[in-house]
């Protein structure tokens, strides 16, 4: 079995990585795209379209699931990659953990990108799974392009300037970006004490499971891990390796099966 996972950057690497530690007989497709991301400042229309692109890449080389490990690829193009792909292509999306946070948090502030902080999406979540909680909507600006460098500086100082703008009552940070869970260490030091973080990264591993075994296909397969960078053949970029995830999905990389 074969799982395409779609971002623009490291942002799949702790869905990836906890695919790999639930079932290390997968096969793994990274799809990245150094060349265009960020994704999120970019039109609708032009994300839609580069999903959409990617997703037949990675079924064209034998993926039979598709996951948005990637916020702005879940909000603007899940239904069209969806719609496109049909029932026999299962598509797993990402929603930040606002839920589980109000399940058990009254103060919570949600950390996101600048885009999806203003976005709709975000509000209608917070609004169905939050109401009659106070929730922060924190705009991490530059957070997730520095981890995408492996700016240890641009990483501390986007938590810093995020931290600063954060309510020091609140009791849980909702990491509303794929990326930040790779810096949560980090975060969690620089907030204060016994503040509880939530990402995404488990329950989308889990429900793309779910939805692997609902095929009811053979599942086996040899564990290996291809990466194509906008399209071409190519391995983890080396700021991935700066990470736990990083380093685990590195050391399984086999020869690349994508091509343009």
């Amino acid at each position: 079995m074969i799982v395409g996972l779609i971002d623009s950057g490291l942002g799949m690497l702790p869905t990836a990585a906890r695919l790999r530690e639930l079932r290390p007989e997968l096969d793994l497709i990274l799809l990245m795209d150094p060349d265009q991301a960020p994704w999120g400042p970019k039109p609708d229309e032009w994300v839609i379209r580069r999903v959409i692109d990617t997703a037949d890449r990675a079924v064209a080389s034998g993926a039979e699931v598709i996951v948005l490990p990637c916020n702005t690829a879940s909000v603007t193009a899940l239904t069209h990659l969806r719609a496109h792909l049909g029932t026999a292509v299962p598509v797993v999306g990402t929603v930040p953990a606002i839920k589980p946070a109000a399940a058990v948090s009254d103060r919570i502030a949600v950390w996101a990108t600048a885009a999806t902080t203003a976005s709709a999406y975000q509000a209608r979540l917070i609004e169905d799974f939050a109401a009659g909680r106070t929730v922060s909507a924190i705009a991490c600006h530059g957070l997730a392009d520095a981890i995408d460098r492996g700016d240890g500086h641009g990483v501390s100082d986007a938590i810093s300037a995020a931290v600063a703008a954060t309510p020091p009552d609140v009791e849980a940070v909702v990491l509303g970006c794929t990326h930040y869970p790779l810096v949560a260490h980090e975060i969690a030091a620089a907030l204060p004490p016994g503040v509880a973080l939530f990402d995404s990264a488990e329950a989308v591993a889990r429900q793309t499971l779910r939805r692997i075994d609902l095929l009811e296909r053979p599942a086996m397969g040899s564990g290996a891990v291809t990466v194509s960078l906008s399209g071409r053949d190519g391995s983890l970029p080396a700021s991935a390796l700066a990470h736990r995830e990083g380093r685990l999905l590195a050391g399984l990389v086999e020869a690349p099966s994508i091509h343009r």
